[in-house]
């Protein structure tokens, strides 16, 4: 097991009813930036929950933020906060708000010339402004880590951002809303939290014996869970472990002391930024190639991923680990997540090369576990997943 030194100071208010803590959490002085999506919230009743909650305090309102948090519009809720004189931010949404919510948190205390600089600097943010979360959508586990991902439709961008400064200071978990979401998004959340883990997990040993048993843990929940949720939303059991799943995928605690991969990530987001896939489909189109690319450094762990999570435990470690993959595949199909591009666009044929420029523009020369993988590499999976 590596080094490693870990801290996530967000506290989680889980189960029914905890929306109406909301008072207990918030500073008494605090005048709150109300950031919220398309509008579902007004319709599932959270919006008059969160407002009930917040009645002692003057509340502004931005709503719209979209799925993919595009920059435009988040430079125009930083114009608010500034001319409001904002000192709070309250998240109400999926991953989407919270992260827009994460860059406005940094941006508002940011002195230089462009906030986008904050994504392009690669450099973590220590301080942000303080905002908590009220989780409308499981999936991102952005309610209790301290990342976040940014699109410029002007530029077809999606950018990552993140450090100590934008850990959320509260996040309300409450399983209740998961029976108001389309099963669109609880297939992507489904796959989203899924692939969080496979990038951490999905590496090489390490002697990390209890970290992956954590994964694995959170794998075999959401295969055991998602029949359940995907036939009736309104199951509470099923919901509280979907959603402390989907946190507990990306709140840190799985990546300490081993090896992390995240270049599907970094392929999917160029995905989402082309074509405007959503983010869990683009993930579950890249993964299998990327593993079926770099089969040999890692097919340890997906023997054993095989072996542990899908019970395969006859063959070589070379069949169990293919077997591994082919799993996943159907893991993704048995949601109704397609796994290839051409599923989703005609325009694909120069998408390899088009990632493989990106990559190396940016000075993205080796990403993965091995710090090994280059622009052509990816170029090459890419094309592995039309």
């Amino acid at each position: 097991m590596k080094n490693f030194q870990f801290k996530n100071p967000t506290k989680i208010l889980f189960g029914k009813g905890q929306i109406e803590n909301l008072s207990k959490e918030i500073p008494e002085n605090a005048k709150i930036l109300l950031l919220y999506g398309g509008g579902s919230i007004k319709k599932n009743g959270i919006y008059d929950q969160v407002k009930k909650a917040l009645s002692a305090y003057e509340v502004v309102e931005f709503g719209g933020i979209p799925a993919n948090p595009e920059y435009s519009i988040l430079l125009k809720a930083l114009q608010v906060i500034k001319e409001d004189g904002i000192n709070f931010l309250l998240a109400v949404g999926g991953g989407s708000v919270i992260d827009g919510t994460k860059f406005l948190s940094a941006a508002a205390l940011y002195k230089g010339d462009s906030p986008w600089d904050l994504l392009t600097a690669n450099k973590p943010t220590t301080e942000g402004m303080p905002f908590g979360t009220v989780l409308t959508l499981p999936a991102t586990g952005s309610e209790m880590n301290s990342g976040a991902v940014i699109t410029r439709k002007e530029t077809k961008e999606k950018l990552a951002m993140g450090g100590p400064g934008l850990f959320p200071f509260f996040s309300i978990l409450d399983p209740e809303v998961v029976k108001s979401i389309p099963q669109r998004q609880l297939a992507n959340g489904i796959t989203d939290a899924y692939t969080h883990v496979l990038e951490q997990y999905m590496t090489y040993p390490t002697g990390a014996l209890l970290q992956d048993r954590f994964a694995e843990s959170i794998l075999q929940t959401l295969v055991e869970v998602a029949p359940a949720i995907l036939k009736d939303p309104s199951d509470y059991a099923a919901a509280s472990n979907f959603m402390w799943s989907c946190t507990m995928a990306l709140n840190g605690l799985i990546q300490q002391g081993v090896p992390g991969d995240w270049a599907v990530h970094m392929m999917g987001h160029e995905l989402t930024a082309l074509y405007g896939i959503d983010h869990a489909r683009t993930l579950a189109i890249v993964a299998p190639s990327h593993y079926r690319y770099n089969f040999d450094s890692k097919k340890e762990k997906l023997a054993q991923y095989a072996e542990r999570i899908w019970n395969v435990v006859d063959g070589t470690v070379e069949e169990k680990a293919k077997a591994g993959i082919e799993k996943t595949e159907e893991f993704f199909h048995s949601l109704g997540i397609k796994t290839k591009l051409s599923e989703y666009t005609d325009d694909y044929s120069e998408t390899g090369s088009i990632v493989s420029k990106r990559f190396t523009d940016r000075g993205w020369t080796g990403l993965g576990e091995h710090k090994t993988l280059s622009p052509s590499d990816a170029e090459k999976i890419v094309e592995m997943s039309y």
